[in-house]
């Protein structure tokens, strides 16, 4: 029988101590690698800029076209350049829902419902301001059609005069909150909140039809909600975006088919009906074009941070420009101009409303409104 040995204090210390050495040493070595930081894709931001000014080109070209009456006869030089300008336009809202998508899919994708709320929250405070600052707008200059408040009650179910250019906000808003839906779904989370938001897009039309049945009263046409090319634009081009570099091959190719996919829309806007609609082939043609060659272009370091700050404001530009379109470009185009002297016009119109759009979004940017203001 052996004895019982008593140890000190210190003894038993310094006893577990090399107990847990030897444990750690025999156990294997876990590191912890800091979570990878997000890619800024500046790539994206181009787009964003490219998109905000190509609806820019698109909406004073209209002007010209609306001046002859959209008939060559009324001023074959003003209808020509404005027809040329709208058929290089109609990639880019389908290219707005690609980048929705893109963001929501692949970019930032919702880690839970508040967050979403959030970013649908940042989208629809600039769509509602900005129809409020239109329908005050047109009301000071004695445009409105029919009553102010008339044209705001409708505008909570679909885009209104003059705000005419944010019809796609009432589509973009439903996407976002689908997909991220979809996101949520699959992550295991329950978004009771986005699939209740849901179910009121869709039902709304039928609810709206129904209180005009029982009522006899005339509803707002309900706009929110989304088509399936909206929704394919979306899906696709975050599938396109996503598509790591040195994947697209063949960019020449491109360059060499997406003035073809112009030709075609120019054709189709003055030979077949205007505007082309973006579920259209040509269109689609176009969107690949431009979302292939944009796509994963490396922008040079110093141009980095201006492209950063003016794709920022490139919401904000699209919201502000109709009012440049309406009060610079309406009065000053004329269906009696050469074609030489028209193109001259578009140019230097399209200069003016860009620069003005976009100085005055970074101006209420640093006044920190972005939040309400895009």
């Amino acid at each position: 029988m052996q004895p019982e040995t008593t140890l000190s204090p210190a003894e038993t210390a310094a006893s577990a101590a090399t107990a847990h050495s030897a444990a750690d040493a025999a156990a294997p070595t876990v590191v912890v690698q800091p979570a990878a930081a997000r890619e800024h894709r500046f790539d994206v931001d181009l787009m964003r800029l490219l998109c905000s000014a190509i609806v820019m080109l698109g909406h004073v070209g209209s002007q010209f076209i609306r001046s002859t009456g959209n008939d060559p006869a009324n001023g074959s030089g003003t209808y020509w350049a404005g027809h040329v300008a709208e058929a290089i336009n109609p990639f880019a809202v389908p290219m707005y829902f690609a980048i929705a998508g893109w963001a929501v899919l692949v970019g930032a994708p919702p880690k839970d419902s508040a967050r979403m709320w959030k970013r649908i929250v940042r989208n629809t405070i600039p769509l509602f301001a900005w129809t409020a600052v239109y329908l005050l707008w047109a009301w000071l200059r004695d445009r409105n059609e029919r009553p102010m408040t008339e044209l705001a009650a409708d505008s909570l179910f679909g885009s209104v005069q003059p705000a005419y250019h944010l019809w796609f906000m009432y589509t973009y808003i439903p996407i976002i909150v689908l997909l991220a839906f979809a996101m949520l779904i699959r992550a295991g989370k329950r978004p009771w909140g986005l699939g209740a938001a849901l179910l009121g897009i869709a039902v709304l039309p039928s609810v709206m039809s129904t209180v005009t049945s029982v009522t006899g009263h005339d509803m707002p046409a309900v706009a929110w909600g989304f088509s399936t090319y909206s929704l394919v634009y979306a899906v696709g081009g975050a599938m396109l975006f996503a598509l790591p570099a040195g994947v697209v091959r063949g960019r020449k190719a491109l360059l060499v088919l997406l003035p073809v996919t112009i030709a075609a829309c120019l054709w189709y806007n003055t030979q077949v009906h205007y505007v082309i609609p973006n579920a259209h082939l040509f269109v689609a043609a176009m969107f690949i074009c431009v979302l292939l060659l944009v796509s994963r272009v490396d922008v040079p370091e110093r141009w980095r941070p201006l492209l950063r700050r003016l794709a920022g404001a490139a919401l904000g530009a699209y919201m502000v420009h109709v009012l440049f379109v309406e009060e610079l470009v309406r009065p000053l185009v004329s269906p009696d101009l050469s074609g030489p002297l028209a193109g001259l016009l578009l140019v230097g119109l399209l200069a003016a409303v860009l620069a003005l759009s976009f100085a005055t979004s970074l101006l209420w940017g640093r006044l920190n409104l972005r939040r309400y203001l895009g």
